[in-house]
């Protein structure tokens, strides 16, 4: 009688979670990881902040490690630092202020089995009244990106920003493709997020997941979304009492993406409307925030 083969070993599933003088919500974070999968799990905690001390103890609670960044490099630049050696197998992307649901994790690898060709998956993200968030969307027009990207916040009932927003509602109720997900929790194939060179570096926070999203577009992977799955997510633990240096970085990252987005010669006066329209925005945004 022959041998019976060998089991082959799961792939390798690395939970990369980049932190910055983190609070209790980290340790609600690595305690609900395990209800998430069954798996094993290397949880690799990537330190941005001047003091490690509660990414330490939590690391050594929960059989995690800690990975000090030196300084704050900023959110896709440590994340890439967190997934570094990693070439084959899953790599999740989450934030520190996540709320893992019991089997989430799980879900997203099931859902992963259904999409062979996704390399990025996002479950459906729920604020803490349990509302979702819009986590997956589709990739702005021109119109649609400029206008949102200038207006919405300024007026909320502009045309651009309703034509993004039901575009949003088509793509978010029912499993399958989306233009881009949300970075606040990811999993993603470690070939996928390698081939395309993991998270532009030169965002220092927002806008790199949806920078990510298109790349990965562009080299024929899939973004899904698994609305069935959930997580919560806290939201603007980090900097919540801070909020200025976030509206610049937000600001910036936003010049950058529709910039690089509209490159070409004949769109030279797109992209000094956008650094126009968002210097005054940014500048009417700080006033507020006094």
């Amino acid at each position: 009688m022959a041998a019976p083969s060998p089991v082959p070993a799961p792939a390798p599933l690395r939970v990369v979670c980049v932190t910055y003088h983190p609070g209790e919500e980290l340790e609600d974070f690595a305690r609900s990881l395990a209800t998430a999968t069954t798996r094993e799990v290397d949880l690799v905690l990537v330190d941005n902040g001047t003091d490690a001390t509660v990414s330490e103890r939590i690391a050594r609670a929960h059989g995690g490690r800690v990975l000090p960044a030196g300084g704050n490099l900023g959110y896709g630049r440590a994340a890439n630092l967190g997934a570094r050696g990693l070439a084959e197998g899953w790599l999740v992307v989450a934030n520190p202020d996540i709320v893992w649901h019991p089997g989430s994790l799980d879900g997203l690898l099931e859902a992963a089995t259904r999409h062979p060709r996704a390399g990025a998956l996002g479950p459906g993200i729920l604020n803490p009244d349990g509302t979702r968030y819009p986590s997956a969307r589709a990739l702005p027009s021109l119109t649609q990106g400029v206008g949102h990207a200038l207006l919405g916040r300024l007026w909320p009932t502009n045309p651009w920003t309703r034509g993004y927003q039901r575009r949003q509602e088509d793509v978010a109720t029912t499993e399958g493709p989306a233009g881009w997900l949300s970075g606040a929790c990811l999993l993603l194939r470690a070939e996928a997020f390698a081939e395309v060179g993991g998270f532009d570096e030169g965002y220092f926070m927002f806008f790199e997941d949806l920078d990510l999203g298109e790349r990965l577009g562009r080299a024929g992977w899939a973004n899904v979304h698994v609305p069935g799955v959930t997580v919560t997510h806290v939201g603007g633990t980090s900097w919540r009492d801070r909020p200025a240096p976030m509206i610049r970085a937000h600001h910036a990252s936003a010049a950058r993406y529709l910039s690089r987005r509209y490159h070409r010669w004949y769109q030279w006066p797109v992209r000094v409307a956008i650094r126009v329209g968002l210097a005054v925005r940014q500048a009417l945004e700080l006033r507020a925030a006094r």
